[in-house]
């Protein structure tokens, strides 16, 4: 059977994806061209926002309507739970995120319509990849009880729960014999792995792994034995991506977030200690219930003096469940809107002085293709996750995906450093 899947949200969808699209191919199965070619689609759907959910919601009522053998798996499922087939009848089969491993078993017994949540399973075909170059992605925890106010991932990933230690690292050394050279490790809040310094000293002995990402990450994980596992092992990327949510205390303590803006700030201070150019990334809202002017000019302040490298603003949405959820969401929506931008605007001008700084030096660059703005330009991104874009000779022969490159920075914007090769 052909099929198709359609991925919305965050890495951990995408590796799902990933995992049942191995699985599949393991089974028989044989991957379509594209939607219109399948006759099996599955749609991988996110519920962090009421707009991410109404999104796959909406696609696969879309395609219920085309004849084809359709799914639904992923967070939404876990948040509408039985209710699935109300929303929509027409639903062949519906699972749980920690439920995607039983799609192919789902399939071939043909028997429909199939809700299987998978709450309290330990989630198997986590090492299941298809082939996807010289990057993978890496299933180190799945869950999170953090409960964090806001926040509905808990509620449909379940309570976490890490990966053991040797089968992660079996499985990164699987890759790299592949040819994979970057391997980005996952998890709701993955410094909370214990032993997580430990299990980076040991991927950093695999043979041809070139580097090691992770995310996400919780301003408590910043400590010593990792700030040593940066200086020694090069191989860990020099970037973190550190979700910060507000910059005032009052706002982070309503949120539940355990830290408070002085606590995150020293933690960035203790990132950038040892290597001024460290990248670190973060994630906002905005509109939380009851952010006031004042609590949002904290977060600018914060975020100034952070000196992030890169941010991603979000409007706060009510998600059902949630101690948010029963608050006023009293910050109107054209505020949400004003204040949304004015963040976008201020990581503009800070994006822009921070890779400033780096004109005239040398990155070394993981080759990615060629630039999707200017084909005749080539891609990558260095240690700190920065776009690096260098022009290729005419004629010139282009180098393999994965490819080290040095790349000396000659102009800078916001998101992005343009270069040449130097040898």
């Amino acid at each position: 059977m052909k099929f198709h899947i359609h991925t919305y949200g965050c890495q951990m969808n995408v590796r799902d994806s990933e995992a049942v699209e191995a699985m599949l191919l393991a089974a028989g199965h044989e991957k379509a061209a594209g939607e219109e070619d399948a006759e099996l689609v599955i749609v991988n759907s996110c519920t962090v926002r009421q707009k991410a959910e109404d999104k796959a919601v909406g696609k696969v009522g879309a395609l219920c309507a085309t004849g084809k053998l359709v799914g639904l798996m992923g967070c939404g499922v876990s948040r509408l739970g039985v209710d699935v087939f109300k929303v929509l009848p027409k639903l062949d089969f519906a699972v749980g995120p920690r439920a995607f491993w039983r799609i192919p078993r789902i399939v071939a017994e043909g028997k429909f319509p199939v809700l299987e949540l998978g709450e309290n399973d330990v989630p198997a075909g986590l090492d299941a990849h298809a082939e996807r170059g010289f990057q993978a992605f890496v299933t180190a925890m799945t869950g999170c009880d953090n409960w964090c106010s806001y926040c509905i991932v808990p509620a449909v990933r379940g309570r976490e729960w890490a990966r053991p230690a040797a089968e992660i690292v079996a499985e990164v050394e699987s890759l790299a014999r592949r040819g994979v050279r970057e391997v980005t490790l996952l998890g709701q809040s993955v410094l909370r792995y214990h032993g997580f310094p430990s299990l980076l000293r040991r991927l950093c002995e695999i043979d041809g792994l070139l580097r090691i990402r992770f995310t996400s990450a919780h301003p408590s994980g910043c400590t010593d034995e990792l700030i040593a596992v940066y200086r020694d092992c090069p191989k860990v990327c020099r970037h973190l991506h550190l979700p910060v949510q507000s910059g005032s205390d009052r706002v982070l303590a309503a949120m539940g977030r355990r830290y408070t803006r002085a606590e995150y700030l020293a933690a960035v201070e203790k990132l950038r200690s040892f290597d001024p150019e460290f990248a670190v990334t973060t994630d906002v809202i905005v509109g939380y219930p009851g952010e006031t002017e004042a609590d949002f000019e904290e977060t600018r302040s914060l975020m100034d003096e952070a000196g992030f490298d890169n941010s991603f603003v979000f409007k706060y949405s009510p998600r059902p469940g949630t101690r948010a959820a029963k608050l006023p969401d009293d910050v109107p929506t054209a505020e949400k809107e004003r204040r949304n931008q004015v963040l976008l605007d201020d990581q503009e001008r800070r994006g822009l002085e921070r890779n400033t700084r780096l004109v005239g030096t040398v990155r070394e660059v993981l080759a990615e293709g060629p630039s999707k703005r200017n084909k005749s330009r080539w891609s990558g991104r260095d240690s700190g996750n920065r776009i690096v874009v260098w022009d290729v000779a005419q004629g010139a022969a282009l180098p393999p995906l994965g490819t080290p490159a040095r790349v000396r920075v000659n102009e800078a914007h916001p998101q992005i450093l343009l270069g040449e090769v130097v040898s």
